[in-house]
């Protein structure tokens, strides 16, 4: 039976209650976003899926067991928590539980797009979260928790993880630096967070006040460099909104078009190859809470109209 419309993943736990309305990292906004597809028409009974149970050795493929149980027990400690910029609320139950199904809602759209061919999360891209530590807003890292769940429950044997954020996929270019089934590109503001850098598989320094043209010229050869030299079975991609020009931790000068016009060129460079490919939405940061939800929409528009475009839905059966 064929799918009519994209299919998406989200959880209401995404977004925590009670969340500090001061707090930089606007944990809101993925109840947000769900509403701007609704109003958008994106979102419709049937075509929402919702993340699976987390299991423990999803996590623990990934990251080191002792600092994953310290996070689900309340026991990172001061240092760590610091370092993840949320303090004792790292300790609270919704964030543990939305964290975890964060991750899981991952692993959800990777396995949607090896049936369809694409497929999109309303969360996901916590690219700072090392092996043994969280840092930069993230606890665990979702594209590597979901690249290493594909790699040993899926036919898939190579991947590509394409990380468009402003700030380099740190976290996920250590965990995978001697894994040659991941690819790691990471195109960003290299005067910017992290500032002590790891070594992606193809690392991008985009400089400061990058526009749209010369950022889309730039993606084009890296994309282009990446598919052929992984050739991979699946692109995992991280399309961060925080290379707009006013959002308030980048530095580059995307405009709204030249972000949607980045994402459908992703997406649709991969499924014109037949790469199956899924997205999730990284990082944005607007005080305008409805601003940033349409924003974060850009990603799930471009994908739904390269669904329409190549006719998809019909169950590829990767």
């Amino acid at each position: 039976m064929r799918q009519a419309r994209i299919p998406l993943v989200y959880h209401p736990a995404y977004s925590c209650p009670s969340w500090p309305a001061a707090h930089r990292f606007q944990m809101w906004k993925f109840a947000d976003l769900f509403d701007e597809l609704q109003n958008f028409g994106l979102i419709t009974t049937g075509f929402m899926h919702q993340p699976d149970e987390p299991r423990h050795e999803w996590f623990e493929a990934v990251h080191c067991p002792v600092y994953y149980r310290s996070f689900l027990e309340g026991k990172l400690g001061p240092d760590q928590e610091r370092r993840i910029g949320f303090g004792e609320l790292t300790r609270e139950a919704p964030l543990i539980r939305r964290t975890l199904l964060e991750c899981s809602g991952t692993i959800k759209t990777v396995s949607l797009a090896l049936r369809y061919g694409l497929a999109v999360n309303l969360a996901g891209g916590t690219h700072h979260a090392h092996r043994n530590f969280g840092s930069g807003f993230t606890i665990l890292n979702d594209l590597a928790v979901a690249a290493s769940w594909a790699l040993s429950h899926t036919h898939v044997r190579r991947i590509a993880i394409v990380d468009l954020d402003v700030h380099q996929g740190d976290g996920t270019a250590a965990i995978f630096k001697d894994n040659p089934q991941v690819f790691t590109m990471s195109m960003h503001c290299g005067a910017n967070f992290p500032f002590r850098k790891q070594i992606s598989d193809m690392d991008i320094d985009v400089p400061r006040g990058t526009g749209d043209r010369a950022y889309l010229e730039l993606l084009q050869h890296a994309l282009a460099y990446t598919l052929a030299q992984q050739n991979p079975d699946l692109v995992l991609y991280d399309a961060g909104v925080d290379v707009y020009e006013k959002d308030e931790l980048g530095f580059l000068k995307l405009s709204h078009a030249g972000i949607y016009m980045r994402d459908r060129y992703v997406i649709d460079t991969c499924v014109a190859a037949r790469i199956p490919i899924a997205c999730v939405i990284g990082g944005g940061y607007d005080r305008n809470r409805k601003t940033l939800a349409r924003r974060h929409a850009l990603i799930h528009r471009a994908a739904a109209h390269v669904w329409r475009d190549h006719a998809l839905g019909g169950d590829i059966g990767y």
